[in-house]
């Protein structure tokens, strides 16, 4: 059986050196991967658009979890892993809110994050705001249809990132390094 060019080695010989190229056994094995005008943002999103009757649903998902946690959190306290479980949930949602279609739960997820990363003795964190950010994330979610919704998220957001900027000052009025940090702009985009 005669071997193909490709399955021999090539010699090319210079005053000198010689250039051996070895037989290319892998170009038999490679296709193209993407048709002439492929997009892959165009099927990226088409992808997207055809999961986005599910993206409520998720996000749904996604709130239940974060009760859960606050109820964690009210069972055991601030233990490593109820902090944990309620910080991972609020975090979730702040990084899925946008991909789900509710970008104006974020802010407030994000000031739940702020609020659990920036204590320092996690129990003094009063109960009540955990509720009151659990609780905005879920009517926010809840009544994304309302026409005024972006006004009410936005006049909650607010309210929240006051309240929780307030108590980490208090809190962290004895570490000027955490303050600068804490007080820095979020970088979740504003609603």
């Amino acid at each position: 059986m005669a071997q193909d060019r490709n399955e021999r080695p090539t010699v090319a010989s210079y005053a000198d050196h010689e250039v051996i190229v070895p037989p290319n056994r892998l170009k038999k094995a490679v296709a193209i991967a993407k048709p002439v005008g492929f997009d892959p943002v165009a099927r990226a999103e088409e992808a997207l658009g055809s999961l986005a009757t599910e993206f409520a649903d998720w996000m749904n998902r996604e709130c239940e979890q974060l009760d859960g946690a606050r109820q964690q959190v009210k069972q055991a306290g601030f233990a490593a892993e109820a902090r944990d479980t309620l910080f991972r949930a609020a975090h979730d949602i702040k990084g899925d809110a946008a991909t789900f279609g509710f970008p104006l739960v974020a802010p407030s997820a994000d000031s739940l994050c702020r609020l659990i990363e920036h204590t320092p003795d996690m129990t003094r964190i009063p109960l009540e705001l955990v509720d009151q950010h659990v609780d905005a994330i879920r009517a926010i979610v809840r009544e994304s249809a309302r026409p005024d919704i972006a006004d009410v998220a936005r006049a909650l957001t607010r309210r929240l990132r006051d309240v929780t900027d307030e108590f980490l000052r208090h809190e962290n009025r004895d570490r000027p390094e955490v303050l600068k940090i804490v007080m820095a702009p979020s970088l979740v985009p504003p609603i």
